[in-house]
């Protein structure tokens, strides 16, 4: 060739011996500099028959480019070469990126839309086996937790109290230590609780990243929130799985030089759901939701059914969104119920 097509494909080529002649071999070659530079495409053919056969080579080259038939073996004998075809450059169909699985403890929804992105450090999604979560970096806590809890979430791992920094934040952000709370009066207070994650130690363990608590007076964590815990495991224990999501909200002062900020309450916002598969759809008009919200505060009952509220009522102190990969229609009704078993 002495001229350019644009791209090329797949070129075949029918080649057969030449009347009595003898066999040969040859090759295909190619230039994308307009013959200044040739380069071999495949490999060497062999040509020993009267009947004509067919060779393929595959290109997928998509630049400016020529080719040129080169015999390199059988002296004089000669290659009868017929019906040269170069297929058009076609791009190859990407291989799709698998979407990754949902996590489990998003089934219900990600109530802020939070992003694994450095640059929403507000909002910053960190998934873990045990656990979802929205860390903000500038309250030096979970802007919410969720978790999804049911019996094989459950066994004899004991409680590790392991307190200790998440190293998976991002670099450069601080990381809030086993001991900043010390001396503050307040506890270190689980959002995924420790016990409900006893299947495994290494399960348990990571209940105790210090990304997973907030500042919870003692009459809080160890009362009413113990409480609320201890009871969502009983309901595990009677059939159900539930979706749980718990965080705090406002702000009464900082504690650890600064780094992480008192909330003025506690919430939690729970769908319970007997045993079964496909959990959304699932979710029906009459299935029970429990939320809460709990004064952070040493002057409070023990009793958690005394701080239960609506779902919507949580949604308006915090401006999340529970529960949204719920049908709206149903979300409407179970998300303005109060809980009253």
């Amino acid at each position: 060739m002495n001229f350019n097509k644009t791209g090329a494909g797949t070129v075949t080529i029918q080649h057969a011996v030449f009347g009595t002649d003898g066999s040969s071999t040859w090759q295909l070659w190619s230039s994308t500099n307009s013959g200044s530079s040739w380069t071999q495409v495949g490999t060497t053919v062999n040509t020993g028959s009267t009947t004509l056969e067919t060779a393929t080579f595959t290109v997928n080259n998509s630049n400016a480019i020529r080719f040129e038939i080169r015999k390199v073996s059988g002296g004089a004998n000669r290659i009868n070469f017929d019906n040269i075809q170069i297929g058009d450059f076609t791009a190859p169909t990407p291989t799709p990126t698998p979407t990754p699985a949902a996590s489990e403890h998003l089934t219900m929804g990600n109530p802020s839309d939070a992003v694994t992105n450095v640059l929403v450090p507000y909002n910053y999604l960190m998934e873990k086996p045990q656990y979802s979560m929205s860390y903000n970096r500038d309250r030096g806590q979970s802007n919410w937790v969720s978790w999804h809890l049911s019996t094989s979430w459950l066994g004899s791992a004991p409680r590790q109290d392991d307190f200790r920094a998440d190293t998976t934040l991002p670099a450069g952000w601080y990381r809030v230590t086993g001991t900043d709370y010390s001396g503050s009066g307040f506890d270190r207070g689980h959002m995924c609780p420790s016990a409900d994650r006893t299947s495994t130690v290494a399960n348990n363990s990571a209940t105790f990243l210090m990304t997973n608590m907030i500042p919870q007076l003692p009459a809080n964590n160890q009362g009413v929130w113990a409480d609320l815990e201890s009871y969502c495991r009983t309901l595990v224990s009677q059939g159900n799985e539930l979706y749980i999501i718990s965080g705090g909200v406002g702000t009464q002062f900082f504690i650890a030089n600064g780094h992480v900020a008192v909330p003025t309450q506690t919430w939690k916002a729970i769908i319970v759901l007997t045993n079964g598969s496909n959990d959304v759809s699932r979710v029906t008009t009459s299935t029970r939701t429990i939320a809460v919200v709990v004064p952070n505060s040493g002057t409070i009952g023990p009793d958690w059914r005394s701080y239960r509220v609506s779902v919507d009522q949580v949604e308006g102190m915090t401006g999340f969104d529970f529960f949204s990969n719920v049908p709206a229609a149903i979300q409407a009704v179970i998300e303005a119920r109060v809980d009253n078993q």
